[in-house]
């Protein structure tokens, strides 16, 4: 896995645009990090690598957000077992050719694919990110 620190939060953001750029569609990517790390934000600047316009927001209380079918957008750290998860029609999502970025992604691991890419983002300081795909 490969490494960079960012300093700033647009740095992450910008980061994450250029990383976007690797992904093809149906890609699905675990985003690790405690609360707080910046996995939002690095869901945003996917988007923007992505070309979509929407604003990102946190899917917190949705679950997940569906940005035109292009991006599905997780948090799955309310999910409190996989029959849940399988009853709101997460999984569903991984076969329909968007890019898929979930957070909290242990919470539903028996449902997710098995070629899945990892980003790791760790908190080094209040602006600080190391950030591991």
């Amino acid at each position: 896995m490969a490494k960079v620190i960012t300093t700033t939060s647009a740095e992450t953001e910008t980061f994450a645009c250029a990383y976007a750029k690797t992904l093809r569609p149906g890609d699905v990517v675990l985003l690790d990090g405690e609360m707080g790390a910046g996995k939002t934000v690095f869901s945003k600047g996917v988007a923007k690598g992505l070309g979509i316009q929407e604003e990102v927001t946190s899917p917190t209380y949705a679950y997940m957000n569906d940005y035109d079918g292009r991006l599905f957008h997780y948090d799955c750290y309310r999910i409190e077992s996989v029959e849940q998860a399988e009853q709101l029609g997460l999984a569903d999502y991984f076969d329909m050719g968007g890019i898929c970025l979930i957070e909290w992604s242990q919470n539903i691991a028996p449902l997710l694919p098995t070629d899945c890419k990892r980003v790791r983002i760790r908190k080094i300081s209040e602006t600080e990110r190391e950030i591991e795909y």
